[in-house]
């Protein structure tokens, strides 16, 4: 198997065993790391996006929780908990992770305080670990989709910059490219916080892997040239029926790929497919700051006055998705991804 290895370290364990993390509000101008002790250090992390993408914020939730609590008390790791899942609704993953560090806890709630620092440590280590082998698995799955030559649109960052391995949507990108594929991708910009454009086309074009950056309205007219063969994009939580919620845009997108005749994949670890949740109807969409939308770059674009609307996310009905690929498998609709998460559809 290649050895592909992510553009830098998105998120892992500082020397002294707090949280590091690059920091993305930063790139691409600067790559800055920083590392993080405290909860709230962690949490405003999260809800500013310094660590983001649905795979990440749940390994730097984890491993910031093992770090932040060492030698505390047990009620003080629930509460941490609880301040570090409010940060962002809508990632399912971030909630998963939680609820695996805190059934650790409760394990060993009775534990001497070195022992439970410790079982917490080697957990979100495994939660870490275990995102970089998903990662791969979704790559070694999804790359039989891109044929040599294809032009591939994508929106947001959903590539290694979002994860702890090679990225969820960017991983089959990655391991086509690395069996020779040629592969040109098109990079929507993603306003308002321009994620296509800052890390997207940062990390491939590390990766030697040819990019192009557009305007997110620009991709109708592409489609419409025929130049575009395939639509791969990421996900922060898919419903038992399917229907996804993603970066905002993703479902005008979608729209697209169907009136074009283009594929529509989302490509997401198990992890983010929620069987709790019906559909995307009951999708918490997380509303962010005014501000995002009304400046770039900390300079006002929009009219004093005006009011703004800024969902984080948007919810791409089934209907409109071609396959769904994750580390256990390639699926086709109809999606059935509950109730029961330990029991699967057969894939394709």
């Amino acid at each position: 198997m290649e050895q592909i290895a992510p553009p830098v370290l998105v998120v892992g364990w500082a020397p002294d065993g707090a949280l590091r993390i690059l920091d993305q509000r930063r790139l691409p101008a600067a790559l800055e790391m920083r590392d993080l002790h405290t909860v709230d250090e962690v949490a405003d992390a999260i809800r500013t996006l310094a660590v983001r993408g649905a795979p990440a914020i749940g390994v730097a939730a984890a491993i910031g929780l093992a770090a932040a609590t060492r030698g505390r008390a047990a009620a003080d790791i629930e509460a941490a908990a609880a301040t570090l899942r409010s940060t962002r609704p809508t990632a399912v993953n971030l909630g998963w992770a939680l609820d695996r560090m805190l059934a650790v806890a409760r394990a060993h709630a009775t534990a001497p305080a070195p022992a439970r620092d410790q079982a917490l440590r080697d957990e979100a280590e495994r939660i870490r670990a275990e995102d970089a082998a998903m990662c791969r698995a979704i790559g070694e799955l999804g790359a039989p989709l891109i044929e040599d030559g294809m032009r591939v649109l994508t929106h947001c960052n959903a590539g290694a910059l979002a994860t702890a391995g090679i990225g969820t949507a960017l991983a089959p990108v990655y391991v086509a490219h690395a069996r020779g594929a040629r592969v040109q991708v098109w990079a929507d910009e993603t306003r308002p916080l321009l994620q296509g454009a800052r890390l997207t086309a940062w990390e491939l074009a590390q990766a030697g892997i040819p990019v192009t950056v557009l305007a997110d309205n620009m991709a109708a007219s592409l489609m419409a040239r025929g130049e575009v063969d395939l639509v791969l994009v990421g996900a922060d939580r898919i419903a038992a029926n399917g229907d996804t919620a993603n970066k905002v845009g993703t479902y005008g997108l979608a729209v697209l790929a169907k009136h074009h005749g283009i594929p529509f994949v989302v490509c997401a670890p198990w992890s983010t497919v929620d069987p709790r949740t019906p559909d995307g109807a009951a999708i918490v969409i997380e509303q962010r700051a005014a501000d995002e939308v009304t400046h770039l770059a900390g300079t006002r674009v929009a009219a004093e006055g005006a009011a703004t609307y800024n969902p984080a996310f948007d919810v791409t009905p089934h209907t409109l998705i071609t396959r769904i690929v994750t580390d256990r498998g390639v699926f086709a609709p109809p999606y059935v991804l509950g109730p029961n998460p330990d029991v699967l559809p057969p894939p394709v």
